[in-house]
């Protein structure tokens, strides 16, 4: 018999124990879920790897108290259904880890979210399928200094980035000059500003590029020259999550504005929050700027259905990145498994409640 529609299962937040603060992550966007879940009329809790019995009647979760301002711990009932934002690779990768979400979804627990993405494999499962493989930027591991020398001459403007990367920490940008005296220049971002390295030869860049490297794994990527604004690219920020039915849908579509000297669009890195819908009709005019945000919807659905095909799981919700070069071609830089939260406050408002539509209907479909 299957369950009523307005079946609400109870959803915990899975993450990471801390001494400190109780649990890691992001206590406000914790918080934001929390709140939107109860409004909802949800049950709704933070739970950590350490304190998840899936054996036990009850689960130690943590709930935030409005009268004194603190996360408060109590006995919650097992959820249906977990949002997995454990916060970083390094911790989902524990085999601790691994074996208690094994755990929970032997034990009929749903999981939201399996795990983060890894660049490579993305760009692999989308290069699989005739309606996305356009979309993929020129993409190889970057493992050998005449491996990077080759592609260089092929493609003389190239983007570094670590394989498993996050909020474009770790990326450099190379530019191949062949008439220069110095020909090889490579910029690097560290957090606030990003340093120009010039070069003469290969065998040098090489050596300075292992320096930053050590030993991550990196691809290297054709570069694309963005449209931008007042000389500052800019790209898309797209947030696609499942619906109260189980299907993708585009949740909404920001821009991110590079800061002056930053190598990406990252907030953090001096980028700023646009209206896509206005960067690009000043670009490309009213009429082609409406086509262009219909096709990066339609666009990033076909990416996610790709993705969660390639990926072999059940994916709920990914963020991704999409550039649009100067003639309006659309092109896939990278896809995030758990979205930051987006700063336009009508698409973080969605993004929360799609949340408990979706956990909904998975619970409804483990129970059919």
């Amino acid at each position: 018999m299957g369950l009523q529609d307005d079946f609400k299962p109870v959803i915990a937040i899975l993450t990471m124990h801390d001494d400190r603060r109780m649990f890691r992550g992001n206590h406000q966007n914790f918080l934001d879920i929390v709140q939107t879940g109860e409004t909802m009329g949800y049950v709704v809790y933070v739970v950590t790897v350490r304190d998840l019995n899936v054996s036990g009647p009850t689960v130690k979760g943590y709930t935030y108290n409005n009268g004194s301002g603190r996360w408060t711990s109590q006995s919650f009932p097992l959820p249906h259904v977990l949002y997995n934002r454990i916060p970083n690779r390094e911790d989902e990768r524990k085999p601790s880890v691994q074996r208690k979400i094994e755990e929970c979804m032997r034990s009929g627990i749903e999981l939201y979210n399996p795990f983060f993405f890894n660049k490579w494999n993305l760009f692999e499962w989308l290069k699989k399928s005739k309606s996305t493989q356009h979309l993929i930027p020129y993409t190889r591991r970057m493992r050998t200094a005449s491996a990077l020398g080759t592609v260089l001459r092929s493609y003389p403007y190239l983007y570094l980035k670590p394989e498993s990367g996050k909020a474009g920490k770790g990326i450099m940008m190379l530019k191949f000059q062949e008439r220069e005296r110095l020909p090889y220049r490579l910029k690097i971002q560290s957090t606030r500003k990003s340093t120009t390295y010039k070069t003469a030869t290969l065998a040098k860049l090489w050596t300075r590029i292992r320096k930053e490297t050590g030993h991550t794994p990196y691809i290297m990527q054709q570069g694309i020259e963005l449209a931008s604004s007042h000389k500052r690219p800019f790209d898309l920020r797209v947030l696609v999550q499942k619906n109260s039915k189980g299907q993708w849908s585009v949740t909404g579509v920001g821009a991110r504005l590079a800061g002056s000297r930053s190598i990406t669009t990252h907030v953090p890195r001096g980028g700023t929050v646009e209206d896509p819908e206005k960067l690009l009709t000043d670009l490309f005019g009213e009429e082609m700027s409406d086509s262009l945000m219909k096709r990066v919807k339609s666009t990033s659905l076909l990416i996610a259905r790709q993705v969660e095909r390639g990926s072999g799981h059940t994916l709920g919700e990914m963020s991704m990145d999409l550039g649009v070069d100067e003639l309006g071609e659309i092109w896939f830089f990278e896809a995030n498994a758990k979205p930051m939260k987006f700063d336009e406050p009508q698409i973080r408002r969605r993004s929360l409640e799609r949340i408990f539509q979706y956990s909904a209907y998975l619970a409804r479909q483990s129970k059919r």
